[in-house]
């Protein structure tokens, strides 16, 4: 929840920071420029007070500071938060890499300072979680922020290029009017709260490891995604619970459907650059099949997101 917030706020910012400069924004520096160096940096500070003020009052105002401890959350949502943290990781990764790649910067120092970009946010994240009584550092979200950064580190650095991306997608359920302090109480806390309504993607680009003559279209992906139903809370609610709510079946699911990779769509308009990129986390809704492991069965949806 937390995760998709920052990516949010951090999107905006630093594509409203490509709206107000040159129209050359998003057009790489041919030799290191400091003073592009100066504006990301400068910009990432904003946009780094600017998310921590925002989650203060958000989240951590609710709660009494505590002494640093930990919180095993492992077993919560069928891991659909560890797989928010991820994305959040791999897409301010990928971002940060493209920003850096901008002011002119060796391509291997702007691969590993873009690509943590995402693991220092979240990091800080879950350090002011370790010192609020409502929440806890967690071990397993540490490991999916690094993850999301190996995945655009380790594919920078591999073959110069994104071949494989996280994406997000998401749809109303009906779980929120069970529990809305939970799970949210109008549709926009619902999109954060409501892992039964989200979906995580990993979204492959074919046209990027086939022939180099290959005429596929370039911004082709075919994608996998995660996606659960079921869970009113993080955990099994016992059966004598007093809120009464239905016992829901806990279930996950697996996703296969194509997908739109904005970035390799070829465009000279600044504009469309900007709305490619700041849009690219989000997988498009298209035709899916879909199988629940735990039922074994198999479904075929005309739309799904």
């Amino acid at each position: 929840m937390r995760s998709i917030v920052c990516l949010l706020l951090l999107l905006y910012t630093l594509t409203l920071r490509g709206q107000n400069s040159n129209p050359n924004f998003f057009y790489p520096s041919p030799d290191y420029n400091s003073q592009k160096v100066n504006g990301v940096v400068i910009t990432e500070a904003v946009a780094f007070t600017g998310v921590m003020i925002a989650l203060h009052y958000l989240w951590y105002k609710k709660y009494a500071h505590s002494r640093f401890h930990y919180f095993n959350d492992n077993a919560e949502w069928l891991q659909m938060d560890k797989m928010g943290h991820a994305t959040t990781a791999y897409n301010l990764g990928a971002l940060g890499t493209d920003v850096y790649r901008w002011t002119g910067m060796q391509k291997n120092q702007a691969y590993w300072y873009g690509g943590i970009t995402g693991l220092l946010f979240l990091t800080t994240i879950e350090i002011f979680d370790g010192f609020s009584s409502g929440w806890g550092f967690s071990g397993g979200d540490m490991l999916a922020n690094l993850a999301g950064s190996a995945l655009v580190i380790g594919q920078n650095m591999a073959w110069d290029q994104q071949r494989i991306e996280l994406k997000f997608s998401y749809h109303q359920t009906i779980y929120p009017s069970y529990r809305p302090d939970e799970l949210g109480k109008n549709r926009a806390e619902s999109i954060l709260k409501d892992y039964n309504g989200q979906s995580y993607w990993l979204s492959l680009n074919i046209y990027s490891v086939l022939d180099s003559h290959t005429t596929f279209p370039k911004w082709l992906n075919a994608s996998v995604g995660l996606g659960a139903d079921g869970m009113i809370s993080g955990r099994v609610i016992p059966s004598n619970d007093s809120t009464k709510v239905p016992a829901f079946e806990r279930t996950r699911r697996l996703f296969f459907a194509p997908d739109v990779d904005f970035t390799r769509i070829s465009t000279n308009e600044q504009g469309a650059l900007i709305l490619f990129k700041a849009i690219n986390f989000l997988k498009v809704p298209a035709p899916a099949i879909e199988f629940r492991p735990e039922r074994k069965m198999l479904k075929m949806h005309l739309f799904y997101y």
